[in-house]
């Protein structure tokens, strides 16, 4: 099953871009027009995060939203295949800052948010680090699915650890200088192994292990989000949270991640996903948000 999903997707991988999105535009109509793809769920999330933006302001961040939707799923086919010039054309960003902290020898921590086109990560990064990077995924059920994604992402030299399985799959870093990249927004495992903080306003459940993960080894954190320049052109942001998180109060890093994604989402909403149910984990005041803790 594999090989016949990789063999199909890899031929229409070498169709031009400007044809895949052609591919692009009828999903959208279907999945934003016809099924209505998680569309409850966007809207609530907006009505969140956004509560003072009118409902046609809301409707229309969607519909930009499913638009990119879909022009990443196309473009990630396209990853199949494309070359590294293809990425040195489509994507740009100033790498100076990490290159200069990690002459002084300790690895360096990326907190990524879902922002449009995260897959563009793992490909288009690892010729501008100065170290190996090294990405922490979630596995897909659908093995032939993860199999291929797996595949594209590790393309050019980025390596792989699953996130279930991190302090396994790091034990043959250990002692070597790295670049980490972590999915720092998605909802944890459980509410009581969270750090919690408001984002948008509302207790919120992040992952511990970005922060735990940083904090352990004193590794520089910087925060990073892809922006849109036109169809199919990105830009890379990075922002130094902390040379040395070691030394801030447990939560702290988190809750300064909760406030620059805040940001980030308010600045270009079109480009986060919203079609996961971030808000789903209920608020028990016994556990306290990082803020209330610091006080």
């Amino acid at each position: 099953m594999y090989y016949l999903l990789y063999g199909f997707l890899y031929l229409i991988s070498l169709l031009p871009l400007r044809v895949l999105y052609l591919f692009s535009d009828l999903a959208f109509l279907l999945v934003y027009r016809v099924l209505g793809y998680r569309k409850k769920v966007v809207l609530d999330n907006l009505r969140t995060a956004f509560p003072d933006r009118t409902e046609a302001a809301r409707e229309a961040i969607a519909r930009r939203f499913y638009r990119n939707f879909t022009d990443t799923f196309i473009e990630t086919i396209k990853f199949i295949s494309a070359p590294p010039s293809f990425f040195r054309r489509h994507f740009q960003a100033d790498f100076s800052e990490v290159r200069e902290i990690y002459r002084d020898g300790r690895s360096i921590h990326f907190h990524i948010g879902h922002n449009f086109n995260w897959e563009l990560v793992n490909l288009a990064m690892p010729e501008h680090l100065p170290g190996p990077l090294i990405g922490v995924y979630l596995p897909l059920t659908a093995r032939p699915v993860d199999r291929l994604f797996y595949k594209i992402r590790s393309r050019f030299g980025t390596r792989l650890v699953a996130a279930f399985r991190m302090s396994r799959e790091m034990m043959p870093f250990r002692g070597q200088q790295y670049i980490l990249g972590l999915i720092a927004d998605q909802s944890p495992p459980g509410p009581q192994r969270a750090y919690w903080t408001r984002f948008f306003g509302k207790p919120t459940a992040f992952l511990r292990t970005p922060e735990d993960a940083a904090r352990r080894n004193n590794s520089p954190v910087f925060f990073y989000h892809t922006t849109r320049l036109r169809r199919g052109y990105y830009q890379g942001h990075l922002h130094l949270a902390s040379a040395q998180p070691a030394s801030l109060p447990p939560g702290e890093l988190t809750r300064r991640y909760a406030r620059y994604l805040e940001q980030v989402m308010t600045d270009h909403p079109e480009l986060w996903l919203w079609s996961h149910r971030r808000w789903k984990l209920p608020y028990n005041p016994e556990w306290k948000l990082v803020e209330d803790q610091m006080l």
